[in-house]
């Protein structure tokens, strides 16, 4: 009588895990790219108006608010930017080492991102919120009636650093429930 073999692949588990990783880093790669479209879209956004034959400027950089949201985006983007590395070295280099401790040090890089991303935004829109409808109570004027174009473009750079916020936020999840995800030994290999 002939013995069969089960054909198993042995690497079947390694090959899920580096889809995951891929995966991980595009959407590392997506946050990356909306925080830098976000940064541009701020930074270039400026626009000068006459009105009653006086010259008047609006740019990014007069507001407080929009000048720590470009700056909240440019540190998420370098943190994103460092766990992006980390993701690539650690889980695509096998190693001894346990993912519980190569992720929980990516989730901390995670979590400083988001927790720099989620604010900018938050006092982004609040100045946002201002230039669009105003504030009867204390006398702020609506601007975005005299500024189109610049308050277009703060609109559109605000909502693409909300993307890479939830993506942040995504990625801080993932990487936490990675990091409390028990090592598993390999399945044993059958003959």
């Amino acid at each position: 009588m002939e013995t069969f073999r089960i054909k198993t692949e042995q690497n079947s588990p390694q090959k899920v895990q580096r889809k995951f990783v891929w995966v991980e880093a595009f959407l590392r790669i997506l946050g990356i790219a909306a925080t830098l479209i976000s940064i541009g879209l701020m930074v270039t956004s400026n626009q000068t108006t006459l009105y009653f034959n006086l010259q008047f400027v609006a740019k990014y950089s007069y507001s407080p608010a929009f000048k720590y949201f470009v700056a909240a985006n440019a540190i998420a983007c370098f943190f994103s930017v460092v766990s992006l590395f980390l993701v690539l070295i650690y889980c695509l280099k096998p190693s001894n080492n346990s993912d519980q401790k190569k992720y929980f040090i990516i989730f901390l890089i995670d979590l400083i991102a988001t927790v720099f991303e989620l604010p900018g935004c938050a006092a982004a829109t609040s100045i946002g919120y201002l230039g669009l409808y105003g504030n009867e109570h204390t006398g702020w004027m609506a601007i975005c009636d005299q500024f189109g174009k610049f308050c277009h473009k703060t609109m559109v750079s605000i909502l693409i650093a909300y993307v890479a916020s939830l993506l942040f936020l995504f990625l801080t999840i993932w990487s936490a429930w990675k990091s409390t995800k028990s090592q598993q030994p390999p399945p044993p290999s059958m003959y």
